[in-house]
Parts: C-alpha cells; structure tokens; sequence
C-alpha cells in the first residue's frame, strides 16, 4: 500500500539494536510499547495481577521500582512469573541495581552518574553484562544535574542531551553498550527537540515519552502530539505513555499512537463518526460498547460504525467490517468493503460483535496456513 502511497511513509532512524530480554529494541524490530506498574513491589502478588493486566493489554516491556532491599527479594518472584522483560527502575541506589539484575531483571533503568563512584558504576555494568541484562539511561527535565542547570540556567534541548551523553560515556568508558536513552519532559516542545538533538548524535535505540503528561485525557493528547510527531519523523524505538491512570490504560494508548501512524497493528482499529442528527443509531453509546466488548481480540482489523449514509459508504469500502446508520432501525452491513446485508437496531451490537470475532478466527486461520506452508518450503 505504501508504494502507491508515498505519503504515508516513515522512514525511521537507523538505530543499533539491543536487546531486552527476549525482545529486540532498535535496529529494524517493531517499536514496542511499554509501562510501569504502581503497586508496591514489595506486594509480589498484587505487582503481578497489574502485570498481567499489562501483558493483557499487549505491553511488551513493563518497568517495576526497586526503591528498597525488600523490594528486590519481591522483585525475584515477579521477573518469575511475568510473561514479557521486566525492567528494574533503579535511582540513587546502586546496591539496587546489583540486587535486581540478580533477580532477573533483563534491563536496568539507571543513570550511571547519579550512582556515586566509577568504581560502583563498574560494578554495575559487571552485574548487567554477567546477567544479560540492558541498561536504559533516563534523563528527565525535572532532575537535571545542578552543574547543567547552573551551566544552562533553565532545563533546555541542550542540557538534555549533555546529560545523556555524559551519562554514556560512562557506559562506554566500562565498554559497556547494550544501552537505550530517553530524554523526557514534561513539555511537549522541550522533550521534541531534545530527542531530535539525540537522534542525530547517537545511534543507540531510544525509548520515547512526555514525562508527568497529566490524567487520562490531557495525557493522551499530550503524549500523541509529542511521541507522535517523534515517530513520525523516525525518531524512536519503544515508547511509553505516562499517565495519572491505570497502567494498562498507558499500553491502550501507545497502540492507538502507533495503528494511528501505521506502525504496529493490534486489535481492531475503530473508524467511527462523532455523530450528529442524522445518525441512525447511538454511535457513541455503540463505539462505546464495541470497544468494550471487543478488548480481547488481538487480531489487527478495522471496523468502520458510521451514523448515516453520508460518510459511511465511503469509509466502509476500507475497512474489514463496516455498519451505516439508516431509518427504521435498519442499517447496512459492510463486508471486505462490499455491501452484505441489513441489521435490526435491536440485533446490532451482538451481530457486529459475532461478524469480527468470526473475520478474527479466520484471518488467524490464513496466517497460520500461510506459515505452515512457508515451513514445508
């Protein structure tokens, strides 16, 4: 599609890749989407339902605090029972960082410069390299290093990425380079241009986000003007939404950032009009339901739930599935784009629901013919 459609290309940044337990970052690997759990990490059992929750929603990486000593001993059960890489959030603490790589983190969030000594930052990077462990250095506005803040006066693109580089070059100097970097703000512009900056000196993979970036919706619509316009120019090679809400919510949005721009596919992408007074049926309440009630379909398709005849056509001849509001109760059914069949109001929403469950069951069906026939070759 996008040969015809030269329009719609990203062309990303080459990046090195690392890895991060068994999921490659960087390089050519998909951007992946990632979260942070907010229970105590000293209640194993409770840290583990979130993660679960996560991995539910499709995170590919989750990130756990290991603020004390008892949360690293928690920390060893979690990494057991959690089905994607966990990444021990390390601050100031560098026992932390030696504890948790021990117990199975596959990365590190740390800032080597805020450890103390080169000596605790070899120790360090013995413990990441003898595990297998990855190392992402987080610099961020609202921490930034007194010499920088002093040197700059204000958090600026600048300080941002003088931070970052030193913090690599603590890295490099112990040959370390299994590293990924982010550079966060809370502003939009401030975080933008400081990626933008680091893109163009380093060629590790960096993970993208709009740090502190408010609730639920002012949130989203921060995170989707900032990360969104980094992928769209290249820059990034996993994300994260941070967000005052359920962690889950956070992997949501991430996905919808990248299906918006084309750049991973999971689930059922909803194309669907704001409504107005021609609409057939309650749109809102109808998205609103469907959204729901098709949470667990991971397979990626669209489903087009247009209110009337004026768009709905033309939106539905894109999408998988389609449905257009029209009088009397009875709407039009839209499959691969073609019209179908019609729809009683009362029937609708477990009719639309069976139509994609079963387009699910046979695009996975395809898939798995498709790569048991390619193995017989």
């Amino acid at each position: 599609m996008s040969s015809i459609r030269p329009w719609r290309d990203i062309m990303r940044r080459k990046s090195r890749q690392i890895m991060v337990g068994n999921v490659p970052v960087g390089g050519d690997a998909p951007i992946t989407v990632q979260t942070m759990t907010n229970t105590p990490t000293e209640d194993a059992v409770a840290t583990i339902d979130q993660i679960r929750r996560c991995e539910d929603a499709g995170a590919d990486i989750i990130r756990v605090s290991c603020p004390t000593e008892e949360a690293t001993k928690a920390f060893a059960k979690i990494t057991k029972a959690a089905r994607v890489p966990i990444v021990a959030d390390i601050h100031f603490h560098y026992k932390r960082a030696l504890e948790a790589a021990d117990a199975g983190a596959a990365c590190l969030r740390i800032n080597p410069g805020n450890i103390g000594s080169s000596e605790r930052v070899a120790e360090v990077v013995r413990a990441a390299k003898a595990n297998g462990c990855a190392i992402r250095i987080g610099v961020n506005a609202g921490s930034l290093e007194k010499d920088l803040l002093e040197k700059y006066g204000e958090p600026c693109p600048e300080a941002l990425i003088e931070s970052a580089l030193d913090h690599i070059k603590l890295l490099q100097d112990h040959d370390f380079h299994e590293y990924k970097v982010a550079v966060k703000a809370s502003d939009v512009f401030l975080a933008v241009a400081a990626y933008h900056g680091l893109a163009e000196a380093v060629d590790c993979p960096l993970h993208l986000g709009i740090t502190e970036a408010g609730g639920l919706i002012g949130g989203t619509v921060k995170s989707s003007i900032g990360i969104g316009s980094l992928l769209w120019a290249g820059i990034g090679d996993t994300i994260r939404v941070s967000l005052s809400a359920e962690p889950e919510q956070e992997v949501k949005v991430g996905f919808e950032i990248l299906k918006a721009l084309g750049l991973r596919t999971r689930g059922v992408r909803v194309v669907s009009c704001p409504s107005c007074s021609r609409q057939g049926f309650d749109v809102i309440r109808t998205v609103e339901a469907l959204e729901a009630r098709l949470e667990h379909i991971k397979t990626p398709m669209s489903l087009s739930v247009l209110g009337c005849v004026v768009n709905g056509p033309g939106e539905a001849r894109e999408t998988d599935i389609g449905i257009t509001g029209g009088g009397n109760g009875k709407h039009m059914v839209y499959l691969s784009g073609v019209t179908d069949h019609h729809v009683q109001s009362d029937d609708m929403l477990d009719h639309i629901v069976e139509l994609v469950e079963a387009k699910a069951a046979q695009i996975e069906a395809e898939m798995s013919d498709a790569g048991q026939a390619e193995a017989a070759e």
